[in-house]
């Protein structure tokens, strides 16, 4: 293929730069078209013309605009319009010349179509299958790999760009064509060599060649999502490739670059149309797409996906596509890799979107809206949807309301079936949804798909407690669609008894949910639907229920025995397969070095009935040891793996064989063996390592397939179920951070559940609560007084009195208690408010908005922000206010683009906005001295009716035009941080004739009158507990820590001289008090009472606790935190605090919270603490000293390094608000420790933790094997989380 000479315009990245096509004939004989062009457009531009200036402008528009740097017309497309002070400023993209600029509105002009003939000279290049790289380093196994990236980073851009400018030729091979990317192998000419940029950047790790799936597939299939190029010798008409970029306006006419012709319209549709209808098969003759660059030879696209997009807008249907798009390509993928569950009737599978048993015009809205094809899932459940048969689908993405839309839609156009219903106005389908939320979205999605069918005039019907609403709710004439939630249903069915009369078809949404949070509700409802259609005239009418959902449950299998009528039963998400077969799941806990005399002991070795075992391991060492241990217990063994694959046959027709009553079979293999045995008879699956994803557990226990499928269709008991099929899992110390994980799928399987398994998950939640100290309270839990599932919700569940202190807005911090008047300004929800407190003797926010007025009346003063920073103050002008806003994020914008977006927070107001950066203008200092004066306010004892999480929209709407921008008096009943409870909050009015003042509403009463809402009387004694359980914690802290300062008075060797003296001295001037005997004798019985405590209490945890204390034995510190952690009675506390006040206040210190990360060269140390003064740090070759005073606390951190350090390159730091220590390792290598001796109050930085890609069957959660006794103990334990993941082998993250 000939080479196409570039010149180079502008570069962004290897994966996107502009070119002007120069080396071609049909390209240079354009060049002197495009200079008379551009010669034509000044001559006729630079005429004030006023027919020509555009009477509306919007963003996409294609225009005339001067550009005052070129000093020339150019053609352009509006990016963006930008109202400025006295005029409109648009930022336009040059098509000739890829360049950005901005340009007065006063400077554009139509653009006329006599000069939109030829296309935009500025082409979009990539390089051809080149993707960027990334050093990805795995802390776990302390290794770094080059991977995949998403973006370029600056040291290849930087690069790409010398290689470029260093060239005397750039040379381009085009290869595919994809939306408007051209994509090529770039070739480049230094000192008479040329160079391929594709693989020089590959050479040099900057990038790495991945093959897309299109490009990989069967040729003969012709299965390409691209355009690819290819030689093709015909006398075909050639069409120039960058019709990509043609303009808009000239869509109507393509011009042969060969001729300079002008195809019209109707030949390109008569083609296209006479092409599509000829062969469906994709070999059609048809003209091609291409550069024509010899006589005869000519570098074609076959029309497909560009080509088809070029004729959508000649089109009236959608674009049918013959190639099958990559998700198909998946789909085969995934049934080849792990077939779907199909458990009770034979379904043939739609894998494509015109095999699927859909309408036509649904098709096709499918595709206009980009849905390709069905998943594996909806290839399976559609069908028998469809043919309005009983379905239940369980899978992973149970939530999609796509896995019945499209089907239900389609049997419900046909309406002769309907004619035996009673002639009135009902509805003949109800979807019920779990909430208001998902209620609405799947209202949505069928006023969206039904314009597809005929008109079905659904309705979202969402009652409250209010009887009369639910009395007055009307049918829209014509509905044969009701979408409600279950306990909607029921309140709307006391008042329209008659309305399940024409009902055929129910579907459940989230079944699983609504069984779970409604199981009442659903019950009443399948009852009256049962006894609605056993009405003898219903008899010809279709019955259909249809269950979608993630899990499988107990009440699903009651659905499916009592309402349904030989249901399809859909189960692509293998865990929940074996739960409908009924497979026994047993965990078992154990010590990873006794997992092997564990799995002898759960091995049957005399079966009743034949077994077939198969034992998964995840490496060959592995399966060779548990081989030899099994065979040595007589157990007939088989073993598979990697690296004696001649061995398989063999395996497989020992497995095969048929076996008596009484015989054991065990196979021992690792996961990658499975796809090349095939094994779906194994009667028990024994997990010796854990899954390492959810698709190797699938995969495991698809290997029972056989066993719990066919026990099913022979009515089989359930003994006899959990006999042939049992799942067995060892969790040991390594896998601990799936042990909550596991629990909520033993809860959700209804197994058995180990005691040992519960308290152990019970002190990992615990403990991972603790690590959320840096997150925002639940909110939730501020909102109700209770977190649905606290397991896994993100955010923190427990009161820290140091983190939850209350927030100033003047000089004083905010009030706990009393009344307030409240001004409310911006309205989240029903009860969750942001907006001020008003003072009433001197409001200091309207002092400041007065000044800041009269400062901005000025126009000088009006400064526009050059250089925007995150976290910083600016003034904005909305709406005749000055606002003070913070800065929260800067999107990156595109290289020389003139207007950029920011998020801003309104400091004074609480809501958060996006404006474009010269927006914001400069605030003087004196307007930033006055704190921040939003104010989050919460409405108490009340939440949503339904056990909804969110506030109905309706109540919010109704709220928010109520309450916003009037003042309310409100009384504070709880404060912490910046939020308030208040109970009540009103609206009072005052009566200036009668001097008097009268209560208008209040809050929680309208919310309660309008029945969405309903009493909550143990809102605020829940977060009342809270805070007490904080005040506790935080007086465990003070007392461990007096019992610190004690113990190392008793050691003053490991202490400076001049310390251990100073503090001998403040002993022997305590020696007096009366508490000192108590002290000492307390402090030793506590110590030595708490070792005790912790076997007594844990004894079931000896052994683990003892491989634990293995490490931590190898230093004295970790030893004596153990003995320190323990429960302390509170006698000894109210003695020690006694104590604690006598001791002299200038003596009294406190240790930060430090958490650490590491580079090959660097180690940085945040020191979490806030508003420091007077801090000071002290660098050493193998030790730093940190101290600080913070909150009229003194802190101090004493650090005995892992390793050395170079002191004088070593640096501190305060950077958003919090000192961060640099430290220059003295050799570059990574340290295991931060410090020579754990310390409590040291952990790792997560946020720097790199996940691993492949994903845990069970959410991941961070572990100790004890639950806490205090914050304390839980940061001793902490410390030992690098060595518990670093041992980890099963591979999840």
């Amino acid at each position: 293929m000939k080479m196409i000479e570039v010149l180079i315009l502008k570069i962004e990245d290897p994966g996107c730069f502009w070119v002007i096509i120069k080396g071609c004939r049909p390209f240079v004989d354009r060049e002197m078209e495009y200079k008379k062009l551009h010669a034509e457009m000044n001559q006729f531009y630079n005429t004030d013309v006023e027919e020509v200036k555009p009477l509306t402008l919007e963003e996409g528009q294609v225009c005339v605009v001067f550009c005052q740097e070129l000093r020339c017309w150019c053609r352009a497309v509006v990016k963006s319009i930008l109202f400025c002070a006295d005029h409109y400023l648009a930022e336009c993209f040059l098509v000739d010349y890829a360049k950005y600029i901005p340009v007065k509105t006063k400077n554009i002009r139509v653009a006329v179509e006599a000069f939109m003939k030829l296309p935009y000279r500025a082409k979009k290049f990539r390089l051809y299958c080149t993707k960027p790289v990334t050093l990805r380093v795995d802390f776990c196994e302390d290794s770094a790999k080059i991977v995949p990236a998403k973006r370029w980073d600056s040291a290849a851009i930087q690069y790409f760009q010398n290689l470029l400018k260093g060239t005397t030729q750039i040379e381009a091979k085009l290869c595919a064509i994809e939306d408007d990317n051209f994509d090529v192998y770039l070739y480049v000419t230094i000192k008479d060599e040329k160079v391929c940029v594709n693989d020089d950047l590959v050479a040099k790790n900057f990038a790495c060649y991945v093959m897309t799936k299109e490009n990989t597939a069967n040729s003969g299939k012709n299965q390409k999502r691209w355009s690819l190029l290819s030689l093709k010798s015909s006398p075909e008409t050639v069409i120039n490739p960058a019709l990509a970029l043609w303009p808009v306006l000239m869509q109507g006419k393509i011009h042969n670059l060969g001729t300079g012709d002008a195809v019209p319209n109707s030949f390109l549709e008569k083609t296209w149309k006479k092409n599509a209808t000829s062969d469906l098969n994709g070999k059609i003759q048809s003209a091609a797409v291409g550069f024509s660059f010899k006589e005869n030879i000519t570098i074609s696209v076959q029309p497909t996906v560009q080509v088809n997009r070029l004729l959508q807008f000649l089109n009236p249907d959608p674009l049918k596509i013959d190639d099958i798009p990559s998700e198909q390509q998946e789909f085969q993928k995934i049934n080849t890799e792990q077939p779907p569950i199909v458990l009770s009737n034979k379904i043939e599978p739609c894998s494509t979107l015109e095999a699927a048993p859909l309408l036509v015009d649904l098709k096709k809205e499918l595709l206009w809206n980009k849905f390709l094809c069905p998943n594996l899932t909806e290839s399976y459940c559609w069908p028998p949807i469809a043919r309005g048969c009983d379905s239940v689908v369980i899978c992973h993405h149970g939530n999609d309301p796509l896995l019945y839309i499209p089907p239900f839609l389609t049997f419900l156009q046909s309406g002769n079936c309907y004619k035996s219903l009673p002639a009135r106005n009902g509805p003949v389908a109800l979807i019920v949804c779990p909430g208001w939320r998902k209620a609405q979205l799947v209202f949505e999605l069928l006023v969206k798909y039904g314009r597809c069918s005929r008109p079905l005039h659904p309705m979202l019907i969402l009652v409250g407690l209010n009887k009369e609403e639910a009395k007055n709710v009307k049918l829209q004439r014509g509905c044969e669609v009701i979408v409600t939630t279950p306990h909607s249903l029921l309140r709307l069915l006391e008042h329209h008894s008659l309305i399940l009369l024409r009902v055929c078809h129910l579907v459940f949404d989230e079944v699983d949910n609504l069984f779970s949070e409604a199981s009442r509700q659903m019950c009443t409802i399948l009852e009256s639907y049962k006894k609605t259609i056993t009405v003898e005239d219903r008899e010809l009418a279709p019955h259909q229920i249809v269950a979608v959902g993630c899990h499988w449950n107990k009440h699903i299998e009651h659905l499916t025995n009592e309402f349904m009528n030989d249901p399809y039963i859909v189960i692509t998400a293998m865990e929940e397969a074996s739960i409908y077969g009924n497979v026994q799941q047993v965990v078992q806990l154990c010590l990873n070095c006794e997992r092997t005399s564990v799995l002898l002991q759960i091995l049957d070795f005399a079966p009743s009935i034949a077994q077939k075992t198969l034992i998964f391991t995840d490496s060959v060492d592995e399966t060779e040891i548990v081989y030899r241990a099994v065979e040595s217990s007589s157990i007939f063994c088989l073993k598979v793996h990697k690296e004696i694959e001649f061995n398989f046959k063999h395996a497989i027709e020992q497995w095969n064989r048929k076996i008596s009553s009484g015989t054991h079979v065990v196979l021992v293999l690792t996961d990658d063996c499975m796809p090349s045995l095939g094994i779906t008879d194994a009667t028990c699956v024994v997990h010796f390592s854990f899954p390492a994803s959810r698709r190797v557990f699938g995969v495991r226990l698809h290997s029972m397939f056989d066993n719990f499928q066919n026990v099913l269709e022979k009515g089989s008991s359930v003994d006899q179920i959990y006999i042939k099929a049992k799942s067995i899992l060892l969790v040991t110390e390594r896998n601990g951070c799936h042990a909550v994980g596991v629990l909520r799928y033993l809860e959700h399987t209804e197994a058995e559940i180990p005691s040992e398994l519960r308290n152990f998950t019970a002190g990992i939640l615990d403990a991972k609560e603790d690590m959320k100290l840096e997150e925002p309270l639940c909110q939730c839990l501020k909102r109700s007084g209770v977190c649905k599932d606290m397991r896994i919700c993100p955010n923190r569940h427990r009161v820290h009195l140091q983190i939850d202190l209350l927030q100033k807005i003047s000089v004083s911090a905010l009030p706990k208690t009393g009344h307030v008047t409240i001004l409310p300004l911006h309205i989240v929800d029903a009860t969750n408010y942001f907006g001020r407190i008003i003072d009433k003797k001197k409001d200091q926010y309207a002092i400041l908005a007065e000044e800041m007025t009269e400062y901005f009346k000025k126009a000088g003063n009006k400064l526009s922000v050059e250089m925007v920073e995150k976290q910083a103050l600016y003034g904005l002008h909305e709406e005749g206010i000055f606002h003070r806003v913070q800065v929260l994020d800067i999107p990156p914008k595109e290289e020389n683009c003139l207007f950029h977006n920011v998020v801003i927070k309104y400091i004074d107001e609480g809501r958060i906005g996006q404006v474009q950066g010269h927006e914001l203008f400069h605030l003087p200092a004196r307007f930033q001295v006055l704190p921040s004066q939003a104010v989050e306010f919460i409405v108490s004892r009340v939440k949503p009716i339904d056990n909804e999480i969110e506030w109905n929209p309706k109540v919010t709407r109704y709220i928010h035009h109520k309450i916003r921008g009037k003042l309310h008096e409100a009384k504070i009943v709880l404060a912490l941080g910046n939020t308030v409870w208040v109970d009540p909050m009103v609206r009072v009015t005052k009566l200036s004739d009668l001097k008097t003042s009268i209560n208008e509403y209040n809050i929680r009463s309208e919310i309660l009158s309008m029945g969405m809402g309903i009493d909550n009387p143990q809102h605020i004694k829940q977060l009342q507990k809270l805070c007490e359980h904080a005040k506790m914690l935080a007086l465990e802290e003070t007392t461990l820590h007096t019992l610190k300062i004690q113990q190392d008075a008793a050691s003053p060797q490991s202490m400076p001289e001049q310390d251990a003296a100073s503090l001998q001295n403040v002993l022997e001037q305590d020696a007096a008090s009366p508490h000192s005997l108590v002290m000492g004798k307390k402090c030793v019985d506590i110590c030595s009472s708490s070792q005790a405590t912790l076997e007594n209490d844990h004894c079931e945890y000896k052994a683990i606790f003892q491989s634990c204390r293995k490490t931590k034995e190898k230093d004295e510190d970790a030893c004596m935190s153990c003995k320190l952690h323990g429960p302390i009675n509170k006698y000894a506390i109210s003695e020690l605090k006694k104590t604690e006040e006598s001791t002299l206040p200038h003596h009294k210190c406190f240790y930060p919270e430090i958490k650490w990360f590491q580079k090959e060269d660097t180690v940085t140390i945040k020191i979490k603490i806030r508003n420091i003064h007077d801090h000071k740090c002290e660098f050493f070759r193998d030790e730093i000293v940190f101290s600080a005073f913070s909150g009229g606390k003194f802190y101090v951190a004493e650090m005995k390094l892992h390793a050395n350090i170079h002191k004088e390159k070593s640096v501190c730091v305060i950077k958003n608000e919090e000192p961060m220590i640099i430290l220059a390792k003295d050799k570059k290598e990574f340290w295991c420790h931060l410090l020579k001796h754990k310390n409590p109050n040291v952990s790792l930085d997560f946020e720097h933790w790199e996940d691993l890609e492949d994903k845990s069957p069970f959410p991941v959660e961070y572990t100790w094997w004890l639950p806490p006794h205090s914050t304390s103990q839980f940061k001793d334990r902490r410390c030992s989380l690098m060595t518990l993941w670093s041992g980890s082998s099963g591979g999840l993250t």
